[in-house]
């Protein structure tokens, strides 16, 4: 016999909470508010409190009301700008993932939590809450948390597509959510670098081509370009639905005629962006969210095919390994999906996977290369060596399969700032990354 869901209010919720339990608040506009500014008057009288989420767009109440982190430890598996600043704060840590294989974690590897709570949009017509635009991995929250409690917001958008949402029947409690608008992320303006990155890649973008799109100016200036272009029928599978999605689909870009898997249809597992974003995904069925391990596994991937996959690092060294988630050792942002999206795109019937990066940066005040001989010590790998395929700067594209290091080598010092190109040689000769007599 199904369970009967009770509804009771975010302080009577926040008092199943016990000193040393697991909470999971589950990811990007799904994270809770009423529950959290609850939970957050009670510290002190519960501590040891330990939190599992994603890509925070908020502040969370029981973090600001814990400065010195004597109550709550917080724990993430991709950074937001807020995850990061409270990490270098020494409030939050980084659990490193592959996106799409964290469902599979909850089922075998991460202890069940001791209290699941997140939004939902209000209860339809068939008893179930809509998770919004954060699939993610929900449903496996839903399967593994020992007392699930939904908090009820009206301004979630309602997303249609496979494992969006949770029926009432495995609902413990249901609390009012707040009558708010969603966070939003602010578009930053492509840069003339950003613009400059995007012309390369846009012209190796063909008709029926199945885009991933990574966050970030350059990715989103690629699709400023491809909705200026002739291009035509592209598809979209992808983790993040982003503000430049819904631009090239209104350009008349995007149809998804041509796809193999979900065809006519725009498949990705989050979304987070500008309101109209939100507006556009709501009750949209063009737009199906699925969860992550149905997005970003390489094997469902490659499924489609010319998969272009565009993405974002922050360093590269001359062996082709890309840095994108650290700056020595501090952490930034996460693995996410890139690896298992160059991958699938690898795999793919005519696929492509773009690294794009800006040939410079500016720190303390110098201008410093992204291209390096060697990666800053502490700087993770995201994605290795023989992953890579085009590598992309202001200053040209390279494509590293199939070459040696010295090929590697001297093919990325020639897309680095002109600036560092003779240092950069110099290094490499002296490393043996060039050997002598080498062409």
């Amino acid at each position: 016999m199904a369970k009967a869901a009770r509804r009771i209010t975010a302080e009577e919720a926040a008092g199943l909470v016990r000193s040393g339990m697991w909470l999971d608040y589950g990811a990007v506009l799904g994270q809770p508010d009423a529950f959290d500014e609850a939970l957050a008057a009670r510290l002190g009288e519960v501590t040891n409190l330990r939190f599992r989420s994603v890509l925070t767009a908020r502040p969370r109440a029981v973090l600001e009301a814990d400065p010195e982190a004597r109550h709550v430890h917080w724990f993430s598996t991709h950074f937001s700008g807020y995850d990061r600043r409270k990490h270098d704060a020494g409030m939050a840590h980084y659990l490193p993932v592959n996106l799409g294989e964290v469902p599979d974690y909850y089922r075998r590897f991460i202890d069940p939590p001791d209290i699941v709570v997140f939004k939902t949009a209000p209860m339809d017509e068939r008893g179930f809450f809509n998770f919004g635009p954060n699939t993610l991995w929900m449903r496996a929250l839903v399967e593994r948390g020992k007392v699930v409690i939904v908090e009820e917001t009206p301004t979630l958008p309602y997303v249609m597509g496979e494992g969006t949402g949770v029926h009432v029947s495995e609902v413990d409690y249901i609390i009012p959510g707040y009558d708010r608008p969603m966070a939003e992320l602010p578009k930053a303006p492509a840069t003339e670098v950003d613009k400059a990155v995007a012309r390369l890649i846009a012209a190796e973008v063909e008709d029926g081509a199945c885009l991933q799109i990574g966050i970030g100016g350059m990715p989103n200036a690629v699709c400023s370009l491809l909705a200026e272009s002739p291009v035509s029928d592209l598809g979209i599978h992808t983790e993040m639905m982003t503000d430049g999605i819904v631009d090239l689909y209104r350009a008349g870009r995007v149809t998804g005629a041509r796809k193999q898997l979900n065809p006519g249809k725009m498949v990705c597992t989050f979304a987070l962006g500008a309101q109209y974003l939100y507006d556009f995904i709501d009750r949209n069925p063009e737009v199906e969210f699925h969860p992550v391990d149905y997005t970003n596994l390489p094997h469902t991937i490659m499924r489609n095919d010319r998969v272009v996959s565009i993405n974002n690092t922050t360093q590269i060294d001359l062996q082709g390994q890309a840095a994108s988630e650290t700056d020595g050792f501090r952490h930034i942002s996460g693995t996410g999906g890139q690896l298992q999206f160059v991958r699938g795109a690898y795999g793919s019937k005519g696929g492509k996977s773009f690294m794009c990066l800006a040939s410079t940066y500016e720190k303390k005040g110098e201008r410093r290369s992204r291209i390096v001989t060697a990666l800053t010590r502490g700087n993770v790998v995201t994605t290795p060596r023989t992953d890579m395929m085009y590598v992309v700067t202001e200053y040209g594209m390279v494509n590293l399969k199939g070459r040696s290091i010295a090929e590697r080598a001297r093919a990325l010092i020639s897309i680095a700032h002109p600036d560092f190109r003779e240092e950069l040689e110099r290094d490499a000769w002296e490393h043996r990354l060039i050997p002598r007599g080498f062409f």
